[in-house]
């Protein structure tokens, strides 16, 4: 038996607003404003919530000598759709050259990484 349930995964940011509204056009969902903090509440998901951080340092892709600590792997039916899309919304590659893989990666306006992969 679980000791607890998922309420949120938490992303630290400069701007929680835009982020919000990035994810909001990636995953749908509906942004909930509660001042400096924003949830995405998702319909088939956990809430995905940013919170602002002044001084927000992303991580680094790739950095074998530093953590990235966590990204987010987002399902989609064709890549290279979903690609325009992202980059349309103001996300940047930072592994999409073999388009012979099943995953992308970019980096959120904020600089945290998530893959776009295929099922």
């Amino acid at each position: 038996m679980p000791i607890a349930k998922l309420g949120a995964v938490v992303l630290d940011c400069p701007d929680p607003r835009a982020l919000a509204g990035f994810y909001a056009e990636l995953l749908g969902g509906t942004i909930v404003d509660e001042d400096d903090w924003f949830d995405l509440r998702l319909p088939d998901g956990p809430t995905l919530a940013f919170q602002a951080a002044p001084g927000h340092v992303p991580p680094k892709w790739p950095a074998p000598d530093a953590s990235q600590q966590f990204h987010l792997d987002v399902t989609v039916p064709d890549l290279d759709a979903a690609e325009r899309e992202v980059l349309a919304l103001g996300a940047k590659p930072l592994d999409t050259e073999d388009r012979a893989r099943s995953f992308r990666v970019y980096a959120d306006p904020a600089g945290h990484p998530f893959c776009l992969c295929t099922s």
